[in-house]
């Protein structure tokens, strides 16, 4: 086991956590600024924090990380990002923690020397997506929380970039980055860092339209919650998950090839990460003293974990298992125990020579850790009265407060009978300082660059790797141009039977199929009259079951038209094989900004999907040229490898439905996705996953005007809950309204974020 380059990455919601961070062992520190990192209602750091933080960290040879982790507005990137960093990146910041391809691509052109490290944000599953973001000039992938050592150890051997992942803190119910509950049902969105945590909330659960059966529940603790009083029994936290603690694990994780550790916790108290700081430091050193085989745990110090904060107990979270009620809190109630962590300033050892010469300038010399730094000042006096003796004057030069430094010794040269004024020794030992301090910051410096600003014109596809098939040789399907003024109109449906119901429609122009469904329009000549596109795993783990991809090939052969991409795993996957030209993003893949989609145009792919996150006004002066607009659907509110049923009921590996009623009656439904890949294979188990739909369905019937304003030119709407029937009539609604102009219809929809906007 290599442990020489491990480290220890803390929190810091302030400067005084910062510090805490630092005293208690931190190797490197990630904080968040005054704007774009994801915990927007942590106290944060001001300009002047943040730099002399930059300052402080490098004095004690440790690294300072930003997080610049939320999805950027146009106007945010264009005109804030490169002033908010300009200052940072000159005093030598050592890295910035990204979520927005956007942003990524404005560091690189204009901050080439700051390291990238791609957030848990972007959902990085697997060594296709680690891959790509290495391309792409990610120094470090934070790798989703949800993933087992096997996963991360197959990530390592792909790539040589840096993994970082989660050790101790809290877990999110839904893969970070692809949650929109927060935003939908409340406007505070996750991805701008202002999660209201609904999963925390209590909810019913309902299962096949009836109330969920307490008796049937696997867990005792589960069942014993349910078992309440009907006045209680809304005090259910079903999303609740408990904080993850790893301390038994610290060998396997390293083993695995994760490089830095790191606690959560940037909206906790100081004390918090002193406390958990300084026993992870304890037993990484332990680790790296004794050796994987002498390394155990002390349950005192897994009980002080606990004490300093919990919630229901803690696991050990993903690493050795892929989901289950011990990693449930089921309640949202916050524990404290009755400990306390001390705090306390870390401080480098200087040496000293202090030269008090009568006629001559008192100078004074420090060094730390071959360093160097002087000061020299006024003039030696002789004494007229009472001469200060060498006690005296070493007492006040030993004076260094709230400094980063601590004397390991201090040498005094000095003439008797002088006299040096008080205030001047301060003085000598502040410029003496200061300059050691200026002297051991320096190499960390930097020149910065005008700012290279974003040029539509400019952006053209690079060249891509060509599909493994000749799509004309085959006879790609001739599909008539849409008239002038008329969008392109696509579905995408979850079920063969919606597939089927509609695929015969002269007026939609493409589908996006699951591999079931597919098969079965496939199988039915579909791709002669329709652009079909094979719909991916909403989350991509793992290798595809035998024959997918063999399958998808021969498809396209035969004049299948491309493929839908909801996560960087999938789209690296596709990209390897030749196909990312063949590629049409959905809206999980975000391209909040023109830096965004202009990346993804470099790569080649069809074209995007809009963000559900922004308003008209924004989409307004967004580039919209290659993009798609969702007009209907349930939307996903979170996809997580929990299960709801799992959890509170059984698992038999059937894909059925689970139905969350929140206090305002509002019932949202909860799919269990037993086989992402679709091929009803279930001899080997898949790496499943939940979605939960919202309780209404989005729809802009209404909206035909503005809609038309914004030049899109596809739309889409999406079919996942509805039975063929349902799919059918509401399609023809919507042609009726967007091809034909007829008066819309009186369903209910909500509009999501089209008129309001996320925070």
């Amino acid at each position: 086991m290599n442990t020489a380059n491990i480290e220890l990455l803390a929190p810091a919601g302030s400067y005084e956590g910062f510090e805490a961070a630092l005293g208690a062992g931190a190797d490197a520190v990630y904080v968040g600024g005054a704007v774009f990192g994801a915990r927007a209602y942590a106290p944060n750091f001001t300009e002047e924090e943040l730099l002399r933080a930059i300052d402080t960290a490098h004095l004690h040879n440790k690294k300072l990380y930003l997080t610049v982790n939320t999805l950027l507005k146009n106007r945010e990137l264009q005109e804030q990002l490169y002033d908010y960093l300009a200052p940072f990146y000159e005093a030598g910041l050592d890295a910035a923690i990204v979520q927005d391809l956007g942003v990524l691509r404005f560091i690189r052109r204009n901050f080439p020397g700051l390291a990238i490290h791609a957030s848990t944000q972007m959902t990085v599953t697997g060594p296709y997506g680690m891959k790509f973001l290495e391309e792409h000039g990610a120094a470090r992938v934070v790798a989703a929380r949800e993933l087992s050592l096997r996963e991360l150890a197959a990530m390592h051997q792909a790539s040589p970039i840096e993994i970082e992942a989660f050790v101790h803190g809290a877990l999110c119910y839904s893969f970070s980055g692809q949650c929109l509950m927060s935003s939908l049902l409340g406007g505070r969105s996750g991805n701008r860092g202002r999660c209201a945590q609904p999963c925390r909330l209590s909810y019913q659960v309902k299962e096949n339209g009836g109330l969920f059966k307490a008796q049937e529940s696997r867990s005792k603790s589960v069942r014993a919650r349910i078992n309440r009083p009907k006045d209680k029994q809304s005090e259910l936290c079903p999303l609740s998950l408990k904080d993850i603690c790893t301390i038994d694990l610290l060998p396997d994780i390293i083993e695995a090839g994760v490089t830095s550790l790191k606690i959560e916790g940037r909206m906790k108290q100081p004390g918090y990460t002193a406390g958990v700081t300084s026993v992870y430091r304890k037993y990484l050193d332990l680790l790296f003293s004794n050796g994987a085989d002498a390394y155990r745990v002390e349950e005192r110090d897994r009980q002080y974990l606990l004490d300093l904060f919990n919630r229901g107990g803690s696991c050990t979270g993903y690493y050795a298992m892929h989901n289950g009620p011990s990693m449930m809190a089921f309640t949202n109630e916050k524990k404290i125990g009755d400990t306390k962590s001390s705090i306390r300033k870390r401080k480098e050892k200087i040496h000293g020579n202090l030269i008090l010469f009568c006629g001559s300038p008192a100078i004074l010399e420090v060094s730390c850790s071959g360093v160097h730094g002087a000061a020299s000042i006024g003039e030696v006096q002789r004494a007229q009265n009472r001469p200060m003796d060498e006690a005296c004057i070493r007492r006040q030069m030993e004076r260094l407060g709230n400094t980063d430094f601590a004397w390991e010794q201090l040498d005094i040269q000095m003439d008797d009978n002088i006299f040096i004024p008080v205030k001047m020794l301060n003085e000598l030992r502040r410029e003496a300082l200061e300059q050691l301090a200026r002297q051991m910051t320096g190499q960390w410096r930097r020149t910065l660059q005008p700012c290279i600003r974003y040029e539509p014109a400019a952006v053209t596809k690079k060249a891509v790797n060509q599909p493994c098939v000749d799509k004309k040789a085959v006879g790609q399907p001739h599909i008539d141009e849409s008239p002038a003024g008329r969008p392109r109109i696509y579905v995408s449906c979850e079920t063969a039977g919606q597939a089927l119901a509609l695929c015969g429609n002269p007026e939609i122009r493409g589908l996006y199929l699951p591999f079931d469904s597919m098969k079965a329009c496939m199988e039915a000549g579909v791709q002669k009259n329709k652009e079909l596109y094979l719909a991916l795993p909403h989350i991509t783990r793992g290798d595809a079951p035998e024959g997918y991809f063999r399958q998808a090939e021969e498809w396209l052969s035969r004049g299948m038209a491309g493929f839908l991409v909801r996560n960087l795993e999938a789209f690296g996957l596709l990209k390897d094989m030749g196909y990312a030209g063949l590629c049409v993003l959905d809206h999980s893949m975000y391209t909040w900004n023109d830096e965004a989609a202009a990346f993804w145009q470099e790569e080649g792919i069809l074209r995007n999907t809009v963000p559900l996150e922004l308003n008209e006004k924004e989409l307004r002066h967004r580039d919209n040229r290659d993009s798609e607009l969702l007009i209907y659907g349930y939307l996903p509110l979170m996809v997580s490898a929990q299960c709801v049923r799992k959890n509170l009921s059984r698992c038999d590996r059937k894909e059925g439905k689970m139905f969350l009623k929140d206090r305002y009656d509002k019932v949202f439904t909860s799919q269990c996705v037993c086989c992402p890949w679709k091929m009803k294979t279930t001899e080997t188990p898949e790496l499943c996953y939940n979605i939960i739909y919202n309780s209404i369905p989005y729809g802009l019937m209404r909206e035909k005007r503005q809609v038309e304003a914004l030049k899109i030119p596809s739309l889409r709407l999406a079919f996942t809950l509805e039975s063929p029937s349902q799919a059918e009539q509401i399609l023809k609604e919507f042609l009726e309204v967007y091809l034909h102009g007829q008066a819309p219809s009186d369903r209910e929809f909500t509009k999501g974020h089209f008129k309001r906007g996320a925070e």
